[in-house]
């Protein structure tokens, strides 16, 4: 039996609903947090990639699918291919006139993304948060946040394996009279601090809601406001990271900050 990955769902969900964004959004979401397999003309040589485009009548394409097997069945032979999150192959192809082809004939999750929907979602992801200060004076528990949130960030930290050992949802009032909730985390590896604030911020984002903020924050154990988190603030638990039995070469795109080239 052909196994029924996160993105078929989301584009079954998707496709039951296509007039519900936040289905849609959803569906955008997966497909940037998840691994895809990129088909390439020939094995990559450092971190430039030569990926297979297909030219058609209004667009090239390049081919990725969400298993290594689907691309295999495509394919139908052995075939070079690069693994890389969906973030960095639209990053790689924000702005050069190049769409995605995902699943095609392999899966129902078969679809055409034209360039202006990579574009979007490289712009979406490109969207990060802004550094401000306030000193908390109460933290509240949190109250009328939309479910629709709540899971997204559930599914959001499930990715951050590693990044910290758990974080809190409250509310808080800030000195002069200002509320709003706050995410905040609690053994964060250092360095990380700017990856879980977008993190966050893209689980807003990928909800759909419009006008909506989170403050983010990063906490010692000792900090007072943390007794106080932990007594009122829904507490979400990152899983711990993978230990690797072996050490792999890094892959191209595995560095968010480094996208591959195309040449």
């Amino acid at each position: 039996m052909t196994e029924t990955t996160p993105l078929d769902l989301a584009h079954a969900a998707m496709d039951a609903a296509p007039d519900d964004d936040a289905a849609r959004l959803r569906f955008y979401e997966r497909l940037a947090d998840g691994e895809l397999f990129l088909l390439l003309t020939e094995e990559p040589e450092g971190d430039q990639i030569s990926p297979e485009i297909f030219e058609l009548a209004d667009a090239s394409f390049v081919l990725v699918f969400d298993r290594e097997d689907r691309l295999s069945q495509f394919v139908g032979r052995a075939a070079p291919y690069a693994a890389l999150s969906g973030r960095a192959v639209a990053n790689m192809l924000a702005g050069q006139g190049i769409g995605l082809a995902l699943n095609l004939e392999v899966a129902p999750s078969q679809l055409m993304l034209p360039p202006p929907a990579v574009d979007w979602l490289a712009e979406t992801l490109g969207h990060g948060p802004q550094e401000a200060e306030g000193k908390i004076e109460e933290v509240l528990p949190p109250h009328g946040l939309p479910e629709v949130l709540l899971t997204a960030l559930d599914a959001k930290l499930a990715t951050a394996a590693g990044f910290a050992r758990c974080a809190w949802l409250s509310g808080v009032r800030y000195e002069g009279g200002a509320q709003s909730h706050l995410l905040a985390f609690a053994g964060t590896v250092p360095g990380a601090e700017d990856a879980l604030a977008r993190a966050v911020n893209e689980a807003l984002v990928f909800s759909g809601i419009e006008a909506g903020s989170l403050d983010v924050a990063f906490l010692r154990d000792s900090d007072p406001v943390t007794a106080a988190l932990t007594r009122v603030g829904l507490r979400f638990d990152l899983p711990e990271p993978e230990v690797p039995e072996r050490v792999e070469r890094v892959a191209p795109g595995s560095d968010p900050a480094k996208p591959p080239i195309l040449r």
